[in-house]
């Protein structure tokens, strides 16, 4: 995400993240905690928050560093040139949004404090059906009841499911949409575990009549609505950073192994045909990472619902499209060896299968611009 002209504290975030993942974030430590489904690391999370990053966009009142999507993306976009399965956009990012944009109450303060300080580890609930990405499909009923809530239905795609001490819960009640805080242990709240492609997983949340008390309600009505919104659309574009830095890596690996691989005495670099396809994916490359730019300053600049929600999709469709194009393409110039277990190339393709579909794969988002934008058209005219 950095560039020479970007200013100066964009490119010493940028080297201490690539300084970070040269140090720890290693590859063979991605293969053991795959074999054991613990994506999450408590030492590796606690670095993260020691070095600040869980709390950039957590406001300075509650210990973060109240800073902007553009911090976060270049963050997410190092963490993903490692394939690091912690779940940094799930936690920072998506429910550090909700949180902010809640009420601001004791337990909303902490539960900000805690994620800023890798004390607390707070995941939002929100899907229930694959092809929703936007929470509106939505079973899961908030009962009153003694001044609280008992809510019963079933979240799943939870993504941070794996270290969560708690959910934060989206549930239909009269009054409209509501954010409830539901901590991982209490009565009538299961979490069950699926694989994905990845070697991560992700929860499957059951909940039966869960008590819920008022001081647990973090948002209703329209402004759980719009904080949920809101956290969707910077999530899925800090998903779209995360992206680029797994494609960006590939595509190096790629470059190199064309250069050493050697076939009828000459490197496979030299053969045209190769040369011509890597330069297409490199073009696929710099598209998607100048619309994840493009996309980031638009959202940093405090836009509309309207023209945050095109921008947000503009960049997942494009970052997940040329990722899947990039890493599956890694594989073929590898030739044979790609195919194994043990070269690592095929771990870049299994993490952009993963990031790409969560939150929407490129064909959702495609289908929302198209939607968004007819809208938009039609209150013009």
């Amino acid at each position: 995400m950095t560039t020479p002209n970007d200013n100066s504290h964009a490119a010493l975030l940028a080297q201490s993240v690539g300084d970070f993942v040269q140090r720890g974030a290693d590859l063979p430590r991605v293969r053991a905690l795959a074999q054991t489904h613990a994506e999450f690391d408590a030492a590796q999370w606690r670095q993260l928050a020691d070095l600040g990053w869980l709390g950039v966009l957590a406001p300075e009142s509650c210990g973060g560093l109240g800073l902007g999507l553009a911090e976060a993306a270049i963050v997410a976009e190092g963490l993903g040139r490692a394939l690091t399965p912690e779940p940094y956009t799930a936690v920072a990012v998506l429910a550090a949004r909700v949180l902010e944009g809640a009420v601001a109450t004791p337990l909303r303060d902490e539960l900000l404090s805690g994620l800023a300080g890798g004390e607390r580890v707070p995941v939002v609930a929100w899907q229930e059906q694959p092809d929703d990405f936007s929470g509106l499909q939505l079973a899961t009923a908030a009962t009153p009841f003694e001044g609280g809530f008992r809510v019963s239905g079933n979240k799943q795609f939870v993504i941070g499911a794996a270290g969560a001490d708690g959910y934060i819960v989206t549930a239909q009640a009269a009054a409209g949409l509501q954010l409830l805080w539901i901590s991982r242990d209490a009565a009538g709240c299961t979490t069950g575990f699926l694989p994905l492609a990845d070697g991560r997983s992700y929860g499957a949340v059951t909940l039966r009549d869960v008590v819920v008390p008022r001081e647990h309600v973090l948002a209703s009505g329209k402004a759980a609505r719009g904080a949920l919104d809101r956290a969707l659309d910077h999530a899925a574009t800090i998903a779209s950073a995360e992206l680029v830095g797994v494609m960006k890596r590939a595509h190096e690996m790629s470059l190199d192994y064309m250069k050493t691989r050697v076939q009828f005495g000459k490197a496979i670099g030299s053969f045209q045909a190769l040369q011509h396809r890597a330069v297409d994916l490199y073009i696929q490359q710099e598209l998607a990472d100048a619309v994840l730019r493009d996309a980031v300053a638009q959202l940093d600049a405090g836009p509309d619902d309207a023209a945050r929600a095109l921008a947000a999709s503009r960049a997942k469709s494009r970052c997940a499209d040329a990722a899947l194009a990039i890493t599956r393409a890694a594989i073929q110039f590898h030739g044979a060896i790609g195919f194994t277990e043990d070269c690592d190339v095929g771990l870049y393709v299994k993490r952009a299968m993963t990031v790409a579909a969560w939150l929407g794969n490129g064909r959702a988002h495609r289908l929302r611009y198209a939607r968004l934008s007819a809208s938009a058209n039609r209150e013009a005219t």
